[in-house]
């Protein structure tokens, strides 16, 4: 892979120090530069950047024998201070410096690729990691770098290479000696669920589940197992095979009562049970949801609170559209009450229930909510409370109010000409009743 970079220059305080740093273009091609004075150019420098830089400089004029370590030192600072320019810079000097060894230039690519990520300078970080394997392609540190190189392609949104990097890190640790066996091991572990991830991330969700599935078979730790178990479940889920993610997802769930993904779970599984058509499990699904146990509430509150109303309002929504409106008022209900404190939920999902009792042409409680969603908008929101919506919510629960008010009428008056037309006329007299006779 072959990735070109425009070459840098840094001037000023450098210049009048001696030393001029290489651009990192040249310093990956081992090339030699022939940087311009900024001087000569008019070219404004960083300031900071120029200033930390001069301080590299200042040391690399002795030639001491821990002046390379001075410089790392300098870069671990300025990256501790997020000053990553700076840092950039000290590193690229160590990998030009007259007397930088072998496992110094190892350090200092591998701590630029670091810094050129933190950066999200991801293009830049691939090349520190590319040169690193070519120029030692036998490391011990291989496996690790292929592992964050295929990390840094996938951020890129290049699959294949991802792929690949990953499964080098397989190869690469079958031909390491037997010391450090169990940290290799646990590599190759990784390397294969980020396989399998790679393969959810390309939208491949039926390989992913697989992949996923087969992690399991493997040593895992418990946190991992499960986490393969409920994304091996997931992609079945965007793979649009319902009845094998529910299936999958109730073993998770049953197996795993207190992993952080079982709200996320348990939506999916309603999800996935309301487009089987299952809409009696899918309502007990997001009751259980929104019944939650406070004894997970209190581990994380805001992540159970966030998927309860996620789930609740998607299979709300669900039943309303089929006409199930009595399902969705007690959802809308228990979404009311979980969301006292939050507008931006409690106020569209009272809207909800208003629509619901309209629809059962219970009118007076549906004027009540509409009348509380109205309320609600007119008062002064707290200060960490957005309004944004709010007014459009208010608008249509008013006018909701003012429809209630003709569709009340219109009822009423629909029964009265109902009830004048299906009333049975007077029963006619025998003497009536029978046709007048022609006399003869």
């Amino acid at each position: 892979m072959m990735i070109l970079f425009r070459t840098r220059r840094w001037a000023g305080p450098l210049v009048a120090a001696g030393l001029v740093v290489i651009g990192w273009g040249a310093a990956l091609r081992g090339e030699p530069e022939n940087p311009v004075p900024a001087a000569a150019t008019g070219a404004p420098q960083p300031p900071l950047v120029a200033e930390r830089a001069s301080d590299a400089a200042k040391m690399s004029i002795s030639g001491a024998p821990d002046e390379i370590q001075s410089l790392f030192n300098l870069g671990a600072s300025y990256v501790s201070l997020k000053e990553y320019s700076a840092a950039e810079v000290v590193y690229q000097q160590i990998l030009r410096h007259a007397q930088v060894r072998d496992k110094d230039q190892r350090s200092a690519l591998l701590e630029l690729a670091k810094v050129y990520r933190m950066e999200g300078a991801t293009t830049r970080a691939v090349a520190c990691y590319e040169k690193f394997l070519k120029s030692f392609p036998d490391d011990p540190a291989g496996p690790m770098v292929y592992l964050d190189l295929g990390r840094a392609l996938r951020a890129l949104g290049t699959f294949h290479l991802a792929l690949s990097s990953f499964y080098s890190v397989i190869n690469s640790t079958m031909k390491l000696p037997a010391e450090g066996f169990e940290q290799y091991r646990t590599l190759a572990k990784t390397a294969q669920f980020e396989i399998a991830e790679t393969h959810f991330q390309e939208g491949e969700f039926e390989e992913a589940s697989k992949y996923f599935s087969r992690l399991q078979l493997l040593d895992l730790a418990p946190a991992d197992r499960s986490r393969a178990q409920f994304k091996a479940a997931y992609a079945l889920v965007l793979a649009k095979d319902h009845a094998q993610a529910a299936v999958a997802l109730r073993v998770f769930l049953d197996q795993n009562p207190d992993d952080e993904n079982v709200p996320e779970a348990r939506y999916l599984l309603s999800v996935a049970l309301q487009r089987l058509g299952h809409d009696q499990e899918a309502f007990d699904a997001a009751i259980a949801l929104l019944k939650a146990e406070k004894a997970h509430m209190a581990t994380d509150p805001r992540r159970w609170s966030d998927w309860q109303r996620r789930t609740g309002n998607q299979i709300a929504n669900g039943f309303y559209d089929q006409g199930n409106y009595w399902s969705a008022l007690v959802i809308y209900g228990a979404l009311v009450a979980l969301s006292e404190q939050e507008p931006a939920w409690r106020l569209p999902a009272l809207y909800q229930s208003g629509l619901c009792y309209e629809r059962l042409r219970q009118y007076d409680r549906a004027r009540e909510d509409y009348q509380k969603v109205v309320e609600a908008c007119a008062a002064p929101a707290p200060k960490d409370q957005t309004a944004d919506g709010m007014a459009d919510i208010s608008r249509m629960a008013s006018w909701r109010l003012q429809q209630l008010t003709w569709m009340e009428s219109l009822d009423v008056q629909t029964n009265l000409l109902f009830h004048a037309v299906s009333s049975p006329p007077h029963a006619p007299s025998e003497s009536t009743a029978k046709p007048s006779q022609v006399v003869r």
